[in-house]
């Protein structure tokens, strides 16, 4: 496994690190947003952590939405098998709006904040991400997120602090004024704005960390799939329409192809092209990888190498 300096903050990190959003299973924001991922277990889930950490992959990213502080408590409940000091632990603020009518209300920030500490049986996480940048439609909110999350720093409650956010025009709205340590953005080779955004430069000219979320597109862009899938109730996926879309399902058994015979000499050939194309322009970044079991773990520390620029551009161009 590669290991990455995530920019100033000095930390050394897998190229490839742990996403667990699954781990909180599925779940429902609100009545009808499905929020989650159906289909996992505990068992699962720790036995992925267990190979991870044999795999030298030491960042692990939750939240605490994440099956309502679930992902965070079967991460705080491995510090028996694993020492906490080996692990870079990530975890998020944001989505809940708990009993108020916006989300980063200051009181209930510092709620969350105190749960998930407890969740993660830790008393400080590595790094705390504001999970998104809806802060007030006339932003409203934002000075008052900011200055929890300070707090939080300067109370040793995380060490560093992200922003996150699906959209990058987003983030480079609100990027200097927080001054983040590190990014976490939306990117995979179909939805990819890390350079016309202006994010690229930034984290460039600032050597911030950067990771990037949702790489294979929550599983779409391998090709794995055949015909349009159901998932189950409180399952994210049921949003994403590339997976009811027969057409956009073969694309992506042609590419599945394409990729294999391309990358003939790797022992993942697809995976390679479709995440380590992300790391070619990123000397400061790592790959948040979702790993549900042992086996994608397995993958997973297989993957991490940039591919040339070439290369690259190759998979850009068969996925746009």
């Amino acid at each position: 496994m590669e290991i990455v300096t995530l920019g100033r903050t000095g930390v050394n990190v897998s190229r490839i690190s742990l996403g667990t959003w699954s781990y909180g299973g599925p779940n429902m924001a609100g009545k009808n947003q499905p929020a989650g991922w159906g289909g996992q277990t505990d068992e699962d889930s720790k036995n992925a952590l267990r190979k991870a950490y044999a795999s030298a992959i030491n960042h692990w990213d939750t939240a605490d939405v994440y099956g309502d502080g679930h992902s965070e408590k079967v991460i705080g409940s491995m510090w028996d098998e694993i020492p906490r000091r080996d692990i870079f632990v990530a975890t998020k603020v944001g989505w809940d709006m708990g009993p108020y009518s916006h989300w980063y209300h200051p009181e209930h920030m510092r709620t969350n904040m105190e749960r998930s500490l407890k969740n993660l049986n830790t008393n400080c996480v590595d790094l705390m991400y504001l999970h998104h940048c809806n802060f007030g439609k006339q932003e409203e909110y934002f000075d008052d997120a900011i200055d929890v999350v300070k707090r939080f720093q300067e109370e040793g409650k995380t060490r560093f602090i992200g922003l996150s956010d699906w959209f990058l025009d987003k983030i480079m709205n609100y990027i200097d004024r927080v001054n983040p340590d590190i990014i976490q953005p939306y990117r995979n080779v179909i939805d990819d704005t890390y350079a016309s955004s202006g994010l690229k430069d930034y984290v460039d000219t600032y050597n911030v960390g950067i990771c990037f979320f949702s790489p294979i597109k929550h599983g779409l862009l391998t090709g794995k799939y055949t015909s349009p899938a159901t998932f189950e109730r409180g399952d994210f996926r049921t949003t994403v329409k590339g997976f009811a879309n027969q057409t956009m399902i073969d694309k992506m058994q042609t590419n599945k192809t394409k990729l294999e015979i391309q990358f003939s000499d790797h022992s993942q050939p697809v995976m390679h092209g479709l995440v380590d194309a992300l790391l070619t322009d990123a000397p400061t970044g790592c790959v948040l990888l979702g790993q549900r079991n042992e086996d994608q773990v397995k993958v997973a520390a297989q993957l991490g190498e940039p591919l040339s620029n070439e290369d690259a551009k190759w998979v850009q161009d068969l996925y746009r």
